[in-house]
């Protein structure tokens, strides 16, 4: 899989834009501020419908203006389709697929896949829990689409039952008595939505786990592949030997109990305090023969911290790789947050995917594997190498 071709209107600092790509290494480079990400931020969002560098759309769309369009040719399997999602801030975005509507717009998540490698990636190893739930959601999202309606689903479900807890606390105890009848039709929906959620995070987590290893391995010196670990802490009670062979099913069931449980601290906080929403991936790093493991964060070196985060987007390429897809790659302004070990051997890593995007301040950051097609950002121009 890889874009032939990107054109922009009014997408950041691009009025209009009209790149011609292809298969294999193409670098975009340019000093800070020229427009360089916003070009491989655009064929990111194609991808999931959302920016690796913001959390809503109105950043996207250029100053002055109302709309932005992205538009891509993609190449797969030897067939284009041409992809286009038109961002409206503030109303319902709209999709198209070779110039046809999408009855909705989600309908375009997973038709290209994309892994970003960028300097926020470290947040996945120092941030808070959101950071890791997120990278969990969105792998899901790109490997199984439909999942994204669950995520939003379970997304408007949460907001609401929230609402009815602050409404609870806030009216007293008489008011307290008449939510609880309504609060336990939301908790039903809060069961099923999330049950399916957590289900598939921790398949994912079982599935991703032996990649992660491996990845650690490769990307620090020195390691091996079982000194790298990841795992699921939900907010419900789970076995970890068997967490990833729970059905959605009793997942439900195991939630109501704990929302039953926790009902008393949840109308004296007003917050839904169980669910997928609560829950974390754990990172830990064997720290050699008998010292036991470390979590990451607040324990790692800044270098094993950036060896961690790595693995992480190398492993989600993998196992997307293993599904039968070669996702593109984008490396956005990560070579400049890296020493030069670390440098040279992400460069090989990912050498010989199908087609990898980078973007660099200096044309010297970018390492001699990765030597390819080159664009030159400046001014709001593109403009290809000779």
């Amino acid at each position: 899989m890889h874009v032939s071709h990107l054109s922009l209107h009014d997408f950041r600092s691009y009025a209009t834009a009209e790149v011609e790509l292809g298969a294999g290494v193409t670098a975009f480079v340019g000093r800070n501020g020229q427009g360089k990400t916003n070009l491989v931020e655009a064929i990111d969002y194609l991808s999931r419908l959302q920016s690796h560098r913001v959390a809503s759309d109105a950043p996207l769309v250029r100053a002055g203006a109302e709309q932005a369009v992205v538009r891509a040719a993609v190449v797969r399997d030897g067939r284009t389709a041409v992809l286009e999602v038109e961002i409206n801030p503030g109303r319902a975005n709209r999709a198209r697929i070779n110039r046809a509507a999408l009855p909705r717009t989600r309908e375009l998540v997973g038709l290209v896949r994309t892994v970003v490698f960028s300097p926020e990636d470290l947040a996945l190893v120092k941030g808070d829990p959101s950071e890791r739930r997120r990278f969990l959601d969105d792998l899901l999202v790109l490997r199984t689409p439909r999942l994204a309606g669950v995520r939003s689903d379970y997304d408007r479900v949460l907001k609401q039952r929230n609402s009815l807890l602050k409404t609870a606390r806030a009216g007293g105890r008489s008011a307290q008595e008449g939510v609880l009848a309504t609060l336990s039709v939301w908790d039903d929906h809060l069961a099923t939505l999330g049950g399916e959620l957590l289900a598939e995070r921790l398949a994912l987590v079982d599935a991703l786990r032996p990649y992660v290893g491996k990845a650690y391995e490769t990307v620090a010196r020195g390691a091996t592949r079982d000194d790298a670990e990841i795992a699921y802490r939900s907010s419900i009670p789970l076995e970890p030997e068997t967490a990833g062979t729970v059905p959605a099913t009793e997942l439900k069931a195991m939630i109501l109990v704990e929302l039953e449980r926790r009902r008393r601290d949840e109308l004296d906080r007003a917050l839904s305090l169980v669910g997928p929403h609560r829950d974390d991936l754990l990172l830990t790093l064997g720290h050699g023969p008998g010292e036991g493991a470390l979590p990451v964060k607040g324990y790692a070196s800044h270098g094993e911290s950036w060896s961690f985060a790595l693995a992480l987007r190398l492993a989600s390429y993998d196992l997307l790789r293993a599904d039968g897809d070669d996702p593109i790659l984008i490396l956005d302004d990560v070579f400049a947050e890296l020493d030069s070990d670390r440098r040279d051997r992400l460069a090989e890593l990912v050498a010989g995917a199908e087609q990898v995007l980078v973007t660099a301040a200096v044309g010297a950051d970018v390492p001699q594997a990765l030597a390819g097609t080159r664009f030159l950002v400046a001014g709001g121009e593109v403009t290809r190498e000779p």
